[in-house]
């Protein structure tokens, strides 16, 4: 019992010290982690091939755990972002990439939740990079109106930074957007978007009426290849692309799911989000018809993304997926900060993170 007595009046005495010191501990902690976090740049770790991050998994709906449509990818040493979610571009902080260091952006379509943090992406893309041009901005016709209306936006905020930091820092010649627009391909054709360093950057065409244009993006670097869909409904031309590819990233809208929202909006006499959620399931693919592209198409693994409704309730997987884990067994369901890695020239797929 004495001993008893004497550790737990030791331990006592250390909890009392610490308490007493913890802001000079938190401070050397604090200094320790900027050093660590302020110097570091993720890209410089990565192994040579192609590597996709979700930076946004979900929808327009708010979800724990999947922020507005964002796929980042890396080939090489260079990261690009395929559209730009809500808070898509905190995670990609969050995961250990420099936004400074993104090269383009490619933009599915122009529905608001795939562009409304495009103005933060520039803008810090400008303010915390060594960049003197805007940031290149790929997407159908119709990019232009966007950018335009992002930068004009923003125009004041470009002159603040500017004269507050100067050029050495915010020069107004990096500042905002350039929009890179090309012509939506027509069904069975491939158009090239970006080419450079290894990667080829093409876009095909998906069926999201009546939102149009609406395009996916097909990444091909050192003998890897993977396809994002963007929002789409079933489509032969995306199986096509598909064609032995190594990660199809798939959105994926599950019917049972928000029926079942619509019935609670019914009861509760919500015309709006009746209205609503009658209406998305006739331009959105399910889990099951994304699986059987996946299989159809000969796929090594098959990513969900843009997943509506969020799923927040334990079990709720199953019932999101329905039966396509059947379909096609080599699958993911997306979270903010899954990641996968495509060596080069190799015939791996490998996931490296569950999510942040």
């Amino acid at each position: 019992m004495k001993k008893l007595l004497t550790l737990l009046g030791i331990t006592l005495v250390v909890c009392a010290l610490v308490y007493s010191q913890r802001a000079t501990i938190a401070e050397r902690l604090l200094e320790r982690g900027l050093e660590a976090n302020l110097g570091a740049d993720k890209i410089d770790t990565l192994e040579d091939g192609l590597h996709l991050a979700l930076c946004g998994a979900g929808g327009p709906l708010p979800a724990p755990n999947a922020s507005g449509p964002c796929v980042a990818v890396v080939a090489g040493k260079s990261l690009f972002v395929v559209d730009v979610g809500t808070d898509s571009v905190r995670n990609l902080g969050r995961m250990g990439f420099q936004v400074g260091t993104v090269k383009a952006v490619f933009i599915t379509h122009f529905h608001s939740d795939h562009i409304d943090t495009l103005g933060e992406l520039g803008t810090i893309r400008w303010a915390a990079g060594d960049n003197t041009s805007p940031l290149p901005v790929h997407g159908p016709q119709g990019i232009e109106r966007v950018v335009d209306g992002f930068n004009a936006a923003y125009a004041q905020d470009f002159v603040y930074r500017n004269t507050h930091h100067g050029d050495s820092v915010t020069p107004l010649s990096g500042a905002g957007l350039i929009a890179m627009p090309f012509s939506k391909p027509a069904m069975g054709e491939l158009t090239t978007v970006y080419q450079g360093d290894g990667l080829l950057v093409e876009a095909l065409a998906v069926d999201h009426s009546p939102v149009e244009p609406a395009v996916g993006y097909r990444f091909s670097y050192k003998g890897r290849t993977l396809l994002i869909t963007g929002d789409t409904v079933k489509l032969a031309n995306i199986k096509r692309f598909s064609e032995g590819i190594d990660l199809l990233v798939h959105e994926a809208l599950a019917p049972n799911l928000v029926n079942m929202m619509n019935a609670a909006a019914r009861k509760n006499g919500n015309a709006i989000m009746a209205k609503i959620t009658h209406d998305i399931l006739d331009y959105h693919a399910s889990p099951v018809e994304a699986a059987e592209t996946a299989r159809d198409a000969g796929v090594k693994h098959l990513l969900y993304y843009h997943i509506v409704p969020p799923l927040v309730l334990p079990g709720q997987e199953a019932l999101f997926l329905n039966g396509a884990e059947n379909i096609f067994p080599d699958y993911t369901v997306g979270k903010d900060g899954v990641e996968f890695f495509l060596p080069a020239n190799s015939d791996e797929v490998i996931q490296v993170s569950e999510g942040l």
